[in-house]
């Protein structure tokens, strides 16, 4: 029985039809089970590369039938994360502000349109399978973790009115024990609290990075006024208090330093959900007697938090998947009705995540091959003991292999790989590679079987396959592993199993023999500006825009070979699909008008990026066949509109506001 699992919005990438809310349906993702064991699964993020974008599904699911070589029709059942009558109410207010919607009328209509539109398909009598936002979380955990039996706690901001859930699972039977709506959102009252930070939706992880640095005593009081802890591990929250944090500090700019006070208010946020957290959970292990617990939703992802759960020893076991947040519910979904469907579908635990698109031997030579003005290209003989040197030698190596990994957490398919014990490579890969704030730290990935000679494992079990908890490295090899290990002697681990991913143990253990210490930083493979690369072009753009070293990919390694930005313009330019060009006529002073350029996002009105008059002309143009040097020739710019754009190439190009690709790969 195949099972298609779906979360998502319904605009297309070039369109915003509905114009849905930008925080609402993000993650977008699609996932294909058979008999209960994925076949495939990808976030749409990685075809489109629109991070957390809440665009139509179509692209991942296209992938997912391509991989498992069906049709739709050869869909069982097609699982969409929401409750039907929560997502029935969304579309009619949506119609009070968009008549498109009039056409639509209900959540059955609107995923007919949407396979029709996109597919030409018109979905078969019960196909179409609702399931609750909140329970899409709970399966993944559930079914992922391989307990028969556990504790359920999801957390997240707002899904289908619900914000917080504790289920008591047994035997695939859930019963659910407390549910909070919106207004106790710890997922918002996170959010609320980040706007001071310089922060907003999706930087969640960044003030968790940020806490170890701050005392939480410091604010401690005022985060004690913002909820109640109530009997039977209930609780409440007052979210409007969080703007007395006026009387504390002004908000700080986006590209402002970071003082104690930040530091000491993320601390004590860091506290305050932790509280709230062991208050819920120390309750329902005692009401539940559960053992093993399971957490999921976007919280969930808080892994400091998740950490002091495990070492608490409140519970035996503790599991969470990679992908916590909303993009998990493509699985949660395809799970919960595929075990409905065939109740005698095993609890197994699910030991890897790499589902995603295929690296293919065959293929890799070529694809690098058409880049070959930018790259030195050879062919390793012995690809786990040279790269082992150079990481040694100091070198920051962009690696992908096989299927890459689903979810926003690189496995080490799609992976930044470095020496831990480098001090430097923090500061060096956090400002010229993946271009983000100094403070952030890095995960090391270890082979699984060395995991308890270098962190102090607080539990029977010691496979971490999914770096969703964060532990203490031992404080022997604190001083020995700085790259990775931070300021509070934690670090979020991922442990390497040579069954589920054998290149990337064979290239831990060949550092390892060499080093004596078998493990790697590793951080996702991607800039600020984009999702982690999917493709072998992802990879290379990323590779030839930012600091890194080398690129490996399979048995492949690559150089940049020294060029220029006028080597660029050989390059065939195409705007992004979900890019506006804006040219403005305004004025620019009381008596005095001109023009202005600009270019936007039709998912995000708020990133504006300003353009100059030459590369709004050539953007304008650009139809995915001419170079940029074509252009600007058809264009007829002078020689000082040619090193203009020249000029503001790479930065263009860095920021991902074109698409540069060789003439080969048209």
């Amino acid at each position: 029985m195949f099972v298609l699992g779906l979360n998502g919005g319904g605009d297309a990438v070039f369109d915003a039809y509905f114009g849905l809310s930008e925080h609402a349906y993000h993650d977008t993702a699609a996932v294909l089970m058979q008999d209960g064991i994925v076949i495939a699964g990808i976030e749409e993020e990685r075809l489109t590369r629109i991070k957390h974008t809440n665009k139509i599904w179509a692209l991942s699911v296209r992938f997912c039938l391509d991989q498992a070589n069906i049709q739709l029709e050869d869909i069982d059942y097609i699982a969409v994360y929401s409750n039907e009558d929560a997502l029935n109410k969304v579309l009619k207010q949506q119609q009070l502000n968009n008549p498109l919607f009039y056409e639509i009328g209900d959540a059955r209509k609107f995923f007919n349109y949407l396979f029709q539109r996109e597919f030409n398909y018109c979905l078969k009598d019960k196909q179409l399978v609702f399931v609750d936002h909140h329970t899409t979380h709970a399966a993944t955990a559930y079914y992922m973790s391989g307990f028969k039996d556990s504790l359920v706690l999801t957390i997240d901001g707002l899904g289908d009115e619900v914000a917080t859930n504790v289920i008591d699972v047994r035997n695939k039977h859930f019963d659910y024990l407390l549910t909070k709506p919106g207004a106790d959102s710890l997922g918002l009252l996170y959010w609320e609290v980040i706007r001071f930070l310089g922060y907003s939706h999706f930087d969640e992880y960044k003030v968790m990075g940020l806490s170890p640095y701050g005392c939480s005593e410091t604010y401690k009081e005022p985060f004690r006024r913002l909820y109640t802890l109530l009997p039977n591990g209930d609780y409440s929250l007052r979210r409007d208090r969080a703007i007395e944090l006026f009387s504390i500090l002004t908000p700080r700019q986006k590209d402002a330093p970071f003082t104690q006070v930040h530091m000491d208010i993320a601390a004590a946020l860091q506290e305050a959900l932790e509280t709230i957290v062991f208050h819920i959970l120390s309750h329902f292990q005692q009401a539940t007697g559960h053992t093993r617990l399971v957490i999921s939703g976007g919280v969930g992802q808080n892994s400091s938090m998740n950490g002091k759960i495990l070492r608490s020893g409140l519970f035996e076991g503790v599991f969470l998947p990679s992908f916590a947040g909303d993009s998990g519910c493509a699985y949660g979904a395809a799970a919960y009705v595929a075990h409905r469907m065939q109740p005698e579908l095993p609890v197994a635990r699910t030991s890897h995540a790499y589902w995603g698109t295929p690296i293919h031997d065959d293929e890799i030579g070529s694809a690098l091959e058409s880049w070959d003005s930018f790259l030195q290209i050879e062919k390793m003989q012995n690809r786990s003991e040279q790269i082992a040197d150079l990481m040694i030698d100091g070198a920051v190596i962009g690696w992908v292999q096989g299927r890459s990994e689903f979810g926003p957490r690189a496995l080490g398919n799609r992976s930044i790989l470095a020496d831990p014990r480098v001090a430097s490579h923090k500061e060096t890969i956090n400002a010229m590679i993946k271009m983000r704030e100094g403070y952030r730290p890095f995960a090391p990935s270890i082979m699984e079987e060395r995991v308890r000679d270098f962190f102090e494992v607080p539990t029977e079990h010691a496979d971490f396959p999914f770096m969703s908890f964060v532990l203490k490295v031992k404080p022997e090899w604190r001083a020995q592993l700085p790259a990775i290990t931070h300021v509070d002697g934690s670090a979020r681990l991922q442990t390497v199993s040579r069954a589920t991913n054998p290149s990337y143990w064979e290239l831990i253990d060949a550092f390892g023999s060499k080093t004596g210490i078998p493990i790697l930083l590793n951080t996702s493979f991607n800039n600020n500006a984009e999702p982690i690369v999917d493709s072998i072009d992802d990879a290379v753009v990323c590779y030839l825009t930012s600091g890194l070293d080398y690129l490996v990919v399979g048995d492949y390694l690559a150089r940049k070979k020294d060029w220029q930005p006028e080597d660029l313009a050989g390059l065939i330019v195409s705007l992004p699909k979900a890019a506006v060009l804006l040219r403005e006529d305004r004025y620019i002073s009381h008596s005095e008008r001109g023009f202005s350029y600009a270019l936007v996002w039709n998912y995000d009105s708020a990133r504006r990026h300003v353009l100059s008059e030459a590369w709004y002309k050539i953007l304008q143009a650009a139809d995915g066949e001419q170079s940029v040097g074509g252009l600007m020739f058809i264009l007829g710019f002078s020689m000082e509109q040619q090193a203009q754009v020249l000029e503001e190439l790479p930065g263009l190009w860095s920021d991902r506001l074109l698409v540069l690709r060789p003439k080969a790969n048209l």
